[in-house]
């Protein structure tokens, strides 16, 4: 152990002797760790400070409204609404695999995956 660490555990000790540590807020509780392995380490502690400042990266508001537009349509009574609403999700979704340089995956809209291959079938 260096020097710096011996000192951290002195530090630490001595606080828990006197009693610094009792009566934290969310003492007890279990700690709510975030998954930060999908950040390059390199931009980690860029990102935590963008967060703590309420700021997300793009991708996060993204996965945000794309979570918020499914909820919506899932209460759209309105068939046109809700095809509007549907096709404003499927543009995110697809907006989103890009910015993270994923392949097109048509399996993911049934709909345009249909029209698509009813295209090609009847090029052939």
């Amino acid at each position: 152990m260096n020097a710096i660490a011996k000192i951290a555990e002195e530090r630490i000790k001595q606080a828990i002797e006197n009693g610094d540590f009792d009566n934290l807020p969310g003492a007890g509780k279990p700690l709510r760790l975030e998954d930060e392995t999908w950040i390059p380490e390199d931009l980690r502690a860029a990102y935590r400070i963008l967060k703590n400042a309420g700021c997300i990266p793009p991708e996060l508001e993204l996965e945000k409204e794309i979570r918020s537009l499914r909820d919506l349509i899932n209460t759209i009574d309105e068939d046109k609404k809700r095809l509007k609403k549907i096709r404003e999700l499927n543009f995110k979704i697809i907006k989103l695999d890009m910015a993270r340089k994923k392949p097109l995956n048509l399996e993911r809209f049934p709909l345009y995956e249909q029209r698509i291959f009813g295209k090609a079938i009847e090029r052939l």
